[in-house]
């Protein structure tokens, strides 16, 4: 088994990648696989949230509280109905990013707050903003590791250099235990050639990080957050289900 409370982030600072598709489903196939998960929401728009049936107006705390210093992360944990645990993430988090400039261990704050709960959990899956700011970098401090979902079309690349010199600078300066995880092909269309062109391009440049797993463009993965479920509650026979599922054993294979 893995240690107690691995930490993995899910960050791409491009939006609409998947990462927040990838976040919710990958935490619920671990759950399903039987590990104990809790799941950070970090992203102030507050999808993974939402995305797990939780009505964010009827938050009274949420991981914002926790990175200002105004609440205990293991007071803010919600029970999901999906086996898993989640710690909610509302649009006040955006003002976080403004008020950790000038706080003191100001890329330490999720790291602290994780420390006393995390032996209770196999796995912390933090979704994190697409942005490279201060919440992002408190994941990326607090992480064992960081997944890297990856959209097939063709600007699949563009940007990923900044990515990877940010987890550079956090490897070098804050957190140097930190590694890639893996990359992730999300959105992948079979019948195009613009998808293989591209996973073959991805291959080409991270020959050993990318999961044999490809999570498919569906519509059954585009409308399950809107019921409040992950994609196996909303539809578990599903292509995307079945993807998620495999990239739940690909990861638990790192253990």
């Amino acid at each position: 088994m893995n240690i107690l409370g691995k930490i993995i982030a899910v960050a791409n600072q491009k939006g609409g990648v998947g990462k927040t598709t990838t976040a919710v489903n990958l935490s619920a196939g671990l759950a399903l696989l039987g590990r104990r998960v809790l799941l950070i929401d970090c992203d102030p728009q507050g999808n993974a949230t939402s995305g797990l049936g939780i009505d964010k107006n009827s938050l009274e705390q949420s991981v914002y509280d926790v990175l200002v210093g105004q609440a205990n992360l293991g007071d803010i944990i919600i029970h999901t109905d999906f086996d898993l645990d989640l710690v909610p993430s509302v649009m006040d988090l955006a003002g976080a990013e403004v008020e950790l400039v000038e706080a003191e261990d100001k890329l330490y704050r999720l790291q602290k707050a994780i420390t006393p709960i995390r032996g209770i959990y196999d796995y912390i899956i933090i979704d994190c903003p697409p942005s490279l700011g201060h919440i992002t970098l408190n994941a990326l401090t607090a992480a064992n590791s960081v997944l890297l979902p990856l959209q097939c079309e063709f600007y699949a690349l563009e940007g990923l250099s900044q990515l990877m010199s940010t987890i550079e600078m956090v490897q070098e300066q804050y957190n140097s235990q930190l590694y890639i995880e893996g990359l992730v092909m999300t959105m992948f269309d079979s019948r195009t050639n613009l998808s293989q062109q591209v996973e073959a391009e991805v291959r080409n440049h991270f020959p050993n990080q990318v999961y044999e797993t490809k999570i498919p463009r569906t519509v059954r993965l585009s409308e399950a957050p809107s019921y409040g479920q992950p994609i196996f509650a909303y539809a578990a026979t599903s292509k995307g289900a079945l993807a998620y599922e495999a990239l739940a054993k690909e990861v638990a294979g790192h253990e």
